[in-house]
């Protein structure tokens, strides 16, 4: 005879469309009754979208057939109707999600693999966004690999606390910052599972000091996981805006974060093609080094802007690593032009939003 323990551990190898996740932990799983060789199982989802029922259907009857001494199983759908964007949890219709105090628009930069220069598109988003006399504040949520306080030059600094007990974030050239890397050592790994990621982003987004920001952009960390399902959970975002090169293997893991933010009801603010090309400083001549009009073609696809095409060059890297963002180390540079025509693009499509 199976046991409920046996079911569920079978339903874990079920992805939800979209995530890395499974059906157990996002918690669509109800219920489970056994009855001799037979199971009956109770799964409550929030979609607008027919096809996500029916492939958790079919994926959980084939990753049941592995449980010993089950003949036959039926699974029945609770199918109700998501919160309004932005929202939506699978599995939780109605877990409205509630915005930062004082904060007017929360933007998410997402990618789905890393290496395609993401901190680098938030931080240089975040000044130049700044640049336009916005209060910006810039919150990094990749806890494995933390980047933000080091591209600011304020590796040495250490937040403090308020006396709510609020983290006071630390605050360069007018930018409100929060970073893991603000409170570990360089050489520190973060050794954290799941459960105790998913409190330190709660933390970074629900207990920092924020105060009045026109923005709050969220630097997520690659792939489509824990933290990520956590930010969709805890606040509205207005949008996300998706990092890629023009390469195709990157446009693969783009794709990726595109379906996630779908699932969960995010609306995509349109791509940003970083590593767009090189141009070559004696004669002006573009060299596209990892492909041309990638970005172009999967904006196209989406229906979403492409809202800039970002050159690789030495000046950008050195900025980052010497701890001054482009846009704020030289401003009249290629790059940070290119920025300052995203931050522009975003701004006027949340401000009619």
């Amino acid at each position: 005879m199976p046991t409920d323990d046996q079911i569920r551990e079978a339903l874990r190898g079920v992805k939800y469309p979209g995530f890395s996740r499974d059906i157990v932990s996002f918690g669509i799983v109800k219920d489970i009754a056994i009855s001799g060789t037979d199971a009956t199982i109770k799964m409550t989802i929030a979609t607008r979208d027919a096809e996500i029922p029916q492939t958790i259907h079919d994926e959980s009857i084939e990753a049941l057939r592995s449980v010993e001494g089950l003949e036959s199983a039926q699974i029945d759908f609770d199918i109700q109707e998501p919160p309004e964007a932005p929202s939506g949890v699978p599995g939780q219709a109605g877990s409205a999600k509630a915005s930062i105090p004082g904060v007017k628009h929360i933007i998410a930069v997402a990618s789905g693999k890393g290496g395609v220069g993401k901190s680098t598109v938030s931080a240089n988003l975040a000044a130049a966004l700044a640049a336009t006399g916005a209060k910006v504040g810039l919150c990094d949520c990749d806890l494995y690999g933390p980047s933000i306080a080091h591209m600011f030059g304020a590796d040495d600094q250490r937040p403090l606390a308020n006396e709510e007990n609020e983290i006071q974030p630390i605050v360069v050239g007018g930018l409100k910052l929060m970073s893991m890397g603000f409170l570990l050592d360089d050489s520190a790994p973060v050794i954290v599972r799941g459960p105790l990621a998913t409190r330190y982003t709660q933390q970074f987004l629900r207990q920092v000091e924020w105060g009045e920001l026109d923005y709050l952009i969220l630097d997520l960390p690659p792939g489509t996981g824990d933290i990520q399902l956590t930010i969709v959970q805890t606040v509205a975002l207005d949008g996300a805006v998706i990092v890629t090169t023009p390469q195709e293997v990157a446009l693969i893991d783009a794709r990726k974060a595109v379906s996630m933010f779908g699932k969960v009801n995010v609306p995509i603010l349109g791509f940003v093609e970083n590593m767009s090309y090189f141009e070559c400083p004696s004669d002006g001549v573009r060299y596209p080094i990892f492909g041309e009009g990638g970005g172009q073609r999967e904006a196209d696809k989406e229906g979403v802007p492409l809202l800039g095409q970002i050159p690789i060059d030495i000046p950008t890297r050195e900025a980052g690593d010497g701890g001054k963002p482009i846009v704020l180390a030289q401003a009249d540079s290629p790059a940070a032009k290119a920025f300052a025509e995203v931050a522009t693009s975003i701004s006027a499509i949340v401000a009619k939003a």
